[in-house]
């Protein structure tokens, strides 16, 4: 459990592993990324959905800064690290603040055919977006916060995979989802198909 944790509410969910740019530009979150550089400490991103801000975030480590302007404004990229649940919020610091308890894992065995067909669905994906597969090997290593951090997911399902405690479930969450994505891959590409066909007089 830690207290006085800063948090960033932000319309994104952030995922272990995925990194994402932020533009700094508010005194609160200019002062809050200043303490955090200085102390080498992370900050919390939390989701700030339409129905409110939702109570399982992740960690943020600032992984560069990009452009620093005199005023204290920034672009910075950062990393999501660990999975956290805000316990309560926190008032006393000039930027928000939480006391939160980071989130682990039970014990269990992964892998198997679960993990398999999740990382052949993903594999297929990419396939079929940029027509190169991963590596057999790299594709091995890739766990499902990685694999999910490296296409485009709506917040809701992206929310979904970070409060699940078991990678056994986030792999058959994205097996799904994968399935799902190369059905409509498969469906955009046909309608491009006929839509380049569209108004031409066959010779044959």
């Amino acid at each position: 459990m830690v207290i006085d944790f800063p948090l960033f509410p932000l319309p994104i969910v952030l995922l272990p592993s995925e990194v994402v740019p932020l533009h700094i530009f508010e005194d609160r979150y200019k002062a809050m990324i200043a303490r955090c550089l200085e102390e080498h400490s992370e900050f919390g991103i939390v989701w700030l959905a339409d129905d409110g801000l939702k109570e399982v975030g992740c960690t943020a480590q600032i992984a560069e800064v990009l452009e620093r302007a005199e005023d204290g404004r920034m672009n910075i990229l950062v990393r999501g690290r660990n999975p956290f649940k805000l316990l309560e919020r926190q008032e006393n610091l000039m930027y928000p603040a939480g006391k939160v308890e980071l989130l682990e894992d039970g014990p269990e065995d992964v892998e198997g055919f679960v993990g398999e067909e999740a990382r052949e669905r993903y594999a297929d994906l990419l396939e079929g977006i940029t027509d190169e597969r991963p590596d057999s090997g790299a594709l091995a290593a890739l766990s499902a916060y990685e694999m999910a951090a490296s296409v485009e997911i709506d917040p809701e399902l992206k929310q979904g995979l970070l409060e699940l405690r078991s990678e056994e479930e986030r792999l058959k969450m994205l097996a799904a989802l994968f399935k799902e994505g190369i059905v409509r891959l498969e469906r955009a590409r046909k309608v491009a198909e006929r839509a380049r066909t569209n108004g031409r007089v066959s010779l044959q």
